[in-house]
């Protein structure tokens, strides 16, 4: 049997973009979807929590994000091949590429580059610096989830996506955002038969939980 797929985003409507999908072909029933809130350690410590408790067949960190380099468009998909944290911490992720071809299967335009997490919002001249060093997206929980999965189930396949709301042309304060992030909320929820078929590709063999716990963090559905 095929242990279910936990999906973490800090918002909440992340996770609503992505339980309105269609989770139909998923290979065991409809995922963990849990919210953990903004930032790095928040993050962390929920996932942590979560990975304790259970067991699953792989891990998504879905939600929005920016774009800090030219070529990319709201809407548009960044899959990582790796993140890195603002500590000099880094984590790679090798099944970038079977996730890219399932999104861009299903019409999405999708990007494969290095994300960035950072402890505060970046705008201006900050994305530059990020891109010059080899970055394509930010975000603030990315490199908190991959180091509790680096802690407890180092094994566990793991995905990260953003979707772009906002580029280096058009950020956030911009009148444009809110036809942007209309768009992005839409390319967020196609994303789940992408989603699935990953998770029918790259699923872990079975494990027994780390740590049995009779509770969850609040915000896992």
């Amino acid at each position: 049997m095929t242990l279910p797929l936990l999906v973490v985003c800090a918002l909440r409507a992340e996770v609503w973009a992505l339980r309105g999908g269609d989770w139909s072909d998923a290979p065991d029933g409809p995922p963990v979807l849990a919210r953990t809130g903004m930032g790095r350690r928040r993050a962390r410590r929920t996932v942590g929590a979560l990975l304790a408790s259970g067991g699953y067949g792989a891990l998504v960190v879905a939600g929005f994000g920016a774009s800090v380099g030219p070529g990319t468009r709201a809407g548009d998909v960044i899959v990582a091949d790796g993140v890195r944290d603002p500590d000099g911490g880094s984590f790679p992720l090798d099944l970038a590429p079977p996730l890219v071809k399932a999104l861009q299967t299903r019409g999405l335009t999708a990007h494969t580059g290095l994300h960035h997490t950072a402890d505060h919002v970046v705008r201006g001249a900050e994305r530059r610096a990020l891109h010059a060093t080899g970055a394509l997206a930010v975000d603030m929980e990315a490199a908190g989830v991959l180091a509790a999965r680096a802690e407890l189930c180092p094994d566990l396949p793991a995905a990260v996506l953003r979707i772009v709301v906002d580029t280096p042309e058009r950020e956030l304060i911009r009148p444009g955002t809110l036809p942007a992030g209309v768009r992005a909320w839409r390319a967020l929820r196609a994303t789940v038969p992408a989603l699935t078929e990953w998770h029918r590709q790259v699923a872990a063999t079975p494990l027994e939980p780390l740590s049995p716990s009779s509770t969850l963090p609040q915000e896992a559905s």
